[in-house]
């Protein structure tokens, strides 16, 4: 359903709220499911749209789920229908989520076959799946690509385990790997792993369930196969990529805002970069307290120079926060160079924050250099489409520090990864209608 908020800024917001599980490891964990024939309890999952179009599509193939409990799901895969990846209605549906690609790893390796369309998702550039494709050959599979419609095809006998340097740093490259090999025969190596929470959080769950994973954690993963893997119970992490915008968000609206149970030591750098643009933080128990700040100033290097902020795998700040610590900068005092090294088009967003008012320079796709207002002017309200998740979190942030009314059209776009955000901030103090 497409809609839009309607936000009416300039209020300070006051409160406490818990983020919810973490979007990007849900993807993998519940499409881990297939791999077993027993049941799988999973907890903390959120209510997104995202997450909820991947339960769906795993219940058409098959897959028993149940909602047992606030934000809790029982899952059961011990009758997939595989005729049902051929089908039209397969088709659609896995092409309009980009998390479908998770589900080929295990069906891969329980059913020696997967069957995907080219996955949808959000536009902000290339974000290609070479890393998939390669590491399922390298464990013996055959791969096709039917460039007509468009329908990766991947099938094996037998997987066999083996040495592999993965090109990139995949996340999901590397969640989709681990899942094939924990049911291959032998010993699996894969070198420049990604080690992203989410994949330490995904070889746990694995281990749970009776996979054998040492290295979780490091970029040098080992896998021994095993035969079959049994049920398990799982816990999600509370998303970061949450807790970072309401950092953000407490930052422009000069808000008091305490983020419950945070899982501080999974947050790597996130603290300490929002720290670096002169956000304070108290660290109380498992949770962030935010207080009300008038002003925030940009740190400089230790030599004077401009402060740069650049995505990084982990553990290097994460690219899904970069369009939040920009927003956030345009009403720091000082200057920021933010460089979006990951994806070609995620900064195209910033043309909207001009618009409002903010004093930023696209260098080209990758950099835009902020100088932050000092709240010497306020940005105003103004009509707006948010082209993906988290430029769309990012411009909600900027109108509700805004002066008068902002419109976000497209919202469709923040509901794939956020839950509830209007009722949540609006629970705060925020003024946000759904319309």
């Amino acid at each position: 359903m497409q809609g839009s908020f309607e936000i009416t800024g300039g209020t300070p917001l006051n409160g406490e709220i818990t983020p919810q599980g973490a979007k990007n490891e849900a993807l993998q964990i519940i499409s881990a499911v297939l791999l077993t024939p027993h049941k799988v309890v999973i907890q903390n999952i959120p209510d997104i749209v995202d997450v909820n179009k991947l339960i769906e599509l795993l219940q058409h193939m098959g897959v028993k789920a149940e909602h047992t409990g606030d934000h809790e799901y029982t899952f059961q895969a011990d009758e997939i229908n595989i005729e049902y990846l051929q089908t039209k209605e397969f088709i659609k549906k896995a092409a309009a989520l980009r998390g479908s690609i998770m589900i080929v790893g295990p069906m891969l390796a329980r059913y020696g076959k997967a069957f995907i369309p080219k996955p949808g998702g959000d536009k902000i550039g290339r974000r290609r799946l070479d890393t998939h494709f390669i590491g399922f050959q390298n464990l013996g599979a055959t791969f096709n690509f039917n460039a007509d419609t468009n329908f990766f095809t991947v099938e094996a006998t037998k997987l066999k385990g083996a040495y592999m340097l993965l090109d990139e740093a995949s996340v999901t490259g590397t969640a989709n790997i681990v899942m094939a090999a924990v049911l291959a025969e032998g010993q699996t190596t894969i070198y420049n792993a990604a080690c992203e929470p989410y994949i330490q959080q995904l070889c746990k769950m694995l281990n749970s369930m009776g996979a054998n994973i040492t290295g979780v954690g490091s970029n040098l993963l080992k896998i021994n196969g095993v035969k079959e893997l049994k049920g398990c119970t799982h816990r999600m992490l509370p998303d970061m990529i949450e807790i970072g915008s309401f950092i953000g968000l407490a930052a422009m609206t000069q808000s008091e805002i305490r983020i419950k149970n945070v899982q501080l030591k999974e947050l790597g750098i996130i603290p300490s970069v929002f720290g670096r643009l002169g956000i304070k933080m108290e660290f109380i128990d498992d949770d962030i307290l935010i207080p009300a700040q008038t002003n925030y100033e940009i740190e400089t290097f230790i030599d004077g120079s401009i402060l740069n902020i650049a995505d990084a795998i982990w553990p290097g700040f994460t690219p899904d926060l970069l369009s939040i610590v920009l927003v956030t900068a345009t009403q720091a005092n000082g200057t920021v160079l933010i460089h979006q090294k990951m994806f070609e088009s995620r900064l195209f967003f910033v043309d909207k924050l001009i618009d409002m008012g903010a004093q930023i320079i696209l260098c080209d796709p990758h950099r835009a250099t902020v100088i932050g207002l000092n709240r010497r002017y306020p940005l105003r309200g103004i009509q707006m489409t948010s082209p993906d998740i988290r430029a769309g979190v990012s411009l909600l942030i900027a109108a509700l520090s805004a002066k008068g009314k902002s419109t976000i059209h497209n919202i469709e776009q923040i509901d794939r990864g956020y839950e509830r955000i209007d009722e949540r901030l609006n629970a705060l103090g925020a003024n946000i209608t759904r319309i």
